[in-house]
């Protein structure tokens, strides 16, 4: 895969990805300032460290430029795997949660969440961050389509690491790695699967 030296983030060899479907992932929650916007061009690379490190790398964030994070599930009968996605289609597939737990736009946080998600996550500390947690499913999309089953989208449930993904797209990560199990991680692909600077 290319290697170059604008490439935003990295991935596993198993963490495979696939064409999603053509959707709208512009952010539906408004903001009185906008999060850092991804500027680059070419192709993600992927060059985990030999322990199965992830390095995301984050654009216009003053604090750090990237993040590490690592594994929740790493047993390999954990029936778990590793999906590289997209930041802003997983978001928006977040926000489509039906629980009462959808954290609002990193600007409306309070100060003091800010800053300690921003230390937590800041790079060279003894301890690394796990990757978000997530489970996937459908469901029929609003209009027509949906009504009559030919539409559906996509709805993603934090397990674990909700404000580290909203932080992480805030910080202008476009890509950063999920994990989720195995039965669902197809369909995560197919709407929230890293597909390139176009796909954004």
């Amino acid at each position: 895969m290319p290697t170059g030296p604008l490439a935003p983030c990295f991935s596993l060899t198993h963490a495979s990805v696939l064409l999603p479907d053509t959707m709208d992932f512009s952010s539906s929650t408004s903001a009185p300032f906008p999060a850092p916007a991804p500027m680059f061009s070419g192709s993600p690379r992927t060059a985990p460290d030999e322990s199965g490190i992830w390095t995301v790398e984050l654009v216009d964030h003053e604090a750090f430029s990237s993040v590490q994070l690592k594994r929740v599930f790493s047993l390999p009968d954990s029936r778990h795997v590793v999906v590289l996605v997209d930041a802003k289609a997983l978001l928006r597939c977040a926000d489509r949660d039906p629980t009462d737990y959808v954290l609002p736009a990193v600007p409306y946080w309070p100060s003091g969440k800010v800053k300690g998600l921003r230390e937590f996550l800041e790079p060279g500390q003894t301890r690394i961050p796990e990757m978000p947690y997530v489970l996937f499913s459908t469901r029929r999309s609003p209009g027509l389509g949906g009504l009559v089953g030919l539409s559906r989208e996509g709805v993603v449930s934090f397990r674990n690491g909700q404000h580290r993904a909203r932080y992480l797209g805030f910080a202008g990560a476009s890509c950063f790695p999920v994990e989720v199990h195995e039965t669902e991680a197809e369909s995560l692909r197919k709407y929230c699967g890293w597909v390139g600077a176009e796909r954004s």
